[in-house]
């Protein structure tokens, strides 16, 4: 994988999304161009195909739920330009070492309070996801193997236990922080490096082109 700052990749992953989702309704070759860059992006990061794809199939699935009472014609592209967001996002979240996300936030242009707060969401979500795989791989010893054998494991009152042990674990890392010295404020943002600072600006360069041009079809 090339060595690219965390803040960076961030920020390039939130171009390809930003410009998608963006995207005139009906504008397929745009929407091609965008999936052939998020495919090209995934591949940058290395991001590991089967966890990707099993994740992607969930997400599609509760996506469609929300889009087909749309009309298919209108569904199938909010669909595919969700996939290709999605494929972005996910292949940054994948690749994104343990405990850092608060360093790739840093340099997000948005007001403190938003990204403490971002911080702390995606502290729980690592934690949960944590979780469900220590109850998975307990699952396994118990002989419950595969999809079928996992979704029969779970019940409402696995959920429950899930959402209190998260919840505990979260309360811990937090007074963690507290003891370490954490006072609702982010480490002071690291500007980006000139070169990093123009190929992000070409990026957004390529990605508003891509998009206005969309509406002139």
């Amino acid at each position: 994988m090339l060595k690219i700052a965390l803040p960076l990749r961030l920020q390039l992953s939130l171009v390809i999304v930003v410009g998608a989702a963006l995207l005139k309704q009906d504008a397929w070759p745009w929407l091609a161009v965008y999936g052939a860059i998020a495919l090209f992006w995934a591949g940058v990061l290395r991001v590991p195909i089967l966890q990707l794809g099993g994740l992607l199939g969930t997400e599609l699935i509760f996506l469609s739920f929300m889009a087909l009472p749309l009309g298919w014609e209108r569904a199938s592209f909010l669909l595919v330009r969700s996939l290709v967001c999605l494929i972005t996002m996910n292949s940054f979240l994948l690749t994104l070492p343990p405990h850092s996300f608060g360093i790739a936030l840093k340099s997000l242009p948005v007001p403190v309070p938003i990204k403490v707060n971002l911080l702390l969401a995606g502290q729980y979500l690592e934690i949960l996801l944590a979780e469900v795989t220590r109850m998975q791989r307990s699952a396994q010893l118990r002989g419950l193997n595969g999809t079928v054998g996992w979704l029969r494991y779970t019940s409402a009152a696995m959920i429950g236990a899930l959402y209190l042990r998260t919840l505990d674990r979260a309360e811990r890392v937090y007074a963690a922080m507290i003891i370490r010295g954490y006072n609702g404020q982010l480490p002071v943002d690291s500007p980006f490096r000139p070169k990093e600072r123009f190929a992000l600006l070409v990026a957004w360069a390529i990605a508003a082109c891509l998009t206005i041009t969309s509406y002139r079809i």
